[in-house]
């Protein structure tokens, strides 16, 4: 692929992934203001933007086999937690941005079990095996992921088990 065509896409995919994010989000406000039609056409165009990302992430030619993909998904939570939020954080602390610096906070410890979970799922896919059915519950607040059972309270931010959401 020619190197600007693949940047476009590149750049396309993150637009519609970021349209697809804040579309969800902005349903979510909608449905807490009573607007339960409009947060149903946010989520709709979220999804209408889902499906373009994609098909851009197609066109890109990175989608492989799940032992690939989940190596993909390991280098860019190591890139998250080693490089990108380190450097955003150190801005962040630069600037006494209190709100940034609990964000930053929350992603990379976050970001540093996504990476184990992944790499224990890899190690089982290269090997034609899928991970065991436990149940994986993940904080609303700061993205702490754990399987099996929730911890009582979140060891990164201290929500409540009950406030953890299920899958």
């Amino acid at each position: 692929m020619k190197t600007m065509t693949k940047e476009n896409l590149k750049s396309a995919f993150a637009g519609e992934s970021q349209a697809h994010m804040k579309y969800l989000i902005f349903a979510d406000t909608a449905e807490k203001e009573g607007k339960p039609n409009i947060a149903r056409l946010f989520r709709a165009i979220a999804y209408a933007e889902q499906v373009h990302a994609t098909n851009h992430f197609k066109a890109l030619q990175e989608l492989n086999g799940t032992p690939d993909n989940l190596q993909a998904a390991i280098n860019g939570e190591n890139f998250e937690v080693d490089e990108m939020y380190p450097a955003y954080d150190a801005v962040a602390k630069l600037q006494d941005e209190k709100t940034a610096e609990k964000s930053f906070h929350y992603a990379i410890e976050a970001e540093k079990i996504h990476a184990a979970l992944y790499d224990e799922a890899k190690k089982l896919a290269q090997n034609d095996n899928d991970i065991d059915g436990e149940e994986v519950y993940v904080c609303p607040i700061c993205g702490y992921t754990v399987k099996g059972t929730s911890p009582d309270k979140c060891p990164v931010c201290g929500v409540s088990k009950d406030k953890f959401a299920k899958f």
